[in-house]
């Protein structure tokens, strides 16, 4: 991000700065608590409980806008979050337990994120390559604050695999996804994006079968189907009720 940074030569204003400082910490705290979260319950129960921020979200944004949704959207999104269960249900769920409670601040806090992303950017001229780049060196700098001396650990014994691994999930999975993300959500609405976010469960399972040799039972296909379709039919509702408010 410092090398894009620095080929674009953007001058961060002073407004950029708290915005990507605040937007990178609570990004931090979101792969906090997903990380615990995950490490402590079943991926069916995590899988499931994060996409809970499919509905958080608009609901949020209807709060904030003053302005609600359609019944139908919510409707839509009620269908997604089925969907995921039905498409993660083949591990089988585990009872409630502290990492499930992660997942559920994982998915709120998430919420509050991608609500105040697009608010709080709406309208305005900032840099999304400024934002990205202060908000994935915030994460940068809490992590390295609370390793209790992991990094220093990872610089003796990381093998080249693990730091090729590293270098994929950082520029790919981290600083791509961040810079996509804060560009679409300014372009389109929190809810419209959480939704497609909520796609994810698919595409990781289109990955883990095709290069991962797993399978999909009946039940999972449904749940891909019910993803994908109230996924389409959500953004369609959004897109009107968005249009129909610009008019009036």
């Amino acid at each position: 991000m410092a090398l894009i940074w620095l080929i674009k030569r953007d001058r961060i204003t002073r407004a950029e700065w708290l915005l990507g400082i605040g937007l990178g910490s609570s990004q931090a705290l979101i792969l906090f608590c997903e990380t615990s979260g995950v490490s402590k319950t079943s991926a069916t129960n995590a899988g499931l409980i994060i996409s809970l921020a499919i509905i958080f979200t608009p609901i949020l944004e209807s709060i904030a806008a003053k302005n609600w949704l359609p019944r139908s959207f919510f409707v839509a999104t009620v269908t997604a979050v089925v969907g995921v269960a039905l498409l993660v249900s083949d591990q089988g769920f585990a009872a409630p337990g502290l990492g499930d409670w992660f997942m559920l601040a994982a998915a709120i806090i998430r919420a509050i994120h991608v609500t105040a992303m697009g608010r709080l950017t709406s309208g305005k001229s900032y840099s999304s390559v400024s934002i990205t780049l202060l908000q994935s060196l915030t994460c940068g700098f809490i992590y390295l604050a609370f390793s209790g001396g992991g990094v220093a650990k990872a610089l003796r014994e990381f093998s080249t695999g693990l730091w090729l691994d590293l270098l994929f999930l950082s520029l790919l999975c981290g600083a791509f996804a961040f810079l996509v993300t804060m560009w679409a959500i300014r372009r389109t609405s929190p809810s419209r994006a959480s939704l497609l976010l909520g796609t994810e469960p698919v595409w990781a399972v289109i990955v883990g079968i095709s290069l991962g040799d797993e399978s999909l039972a009946v039940l999972g296909i449904i749940g891909a189907l019910l993803i994908i379709g109230a996924s389409f039919v959500g953004q369609r509702i959004e897109t009107r009720h968005r249009l129909v408010s610009i008019n009036t």
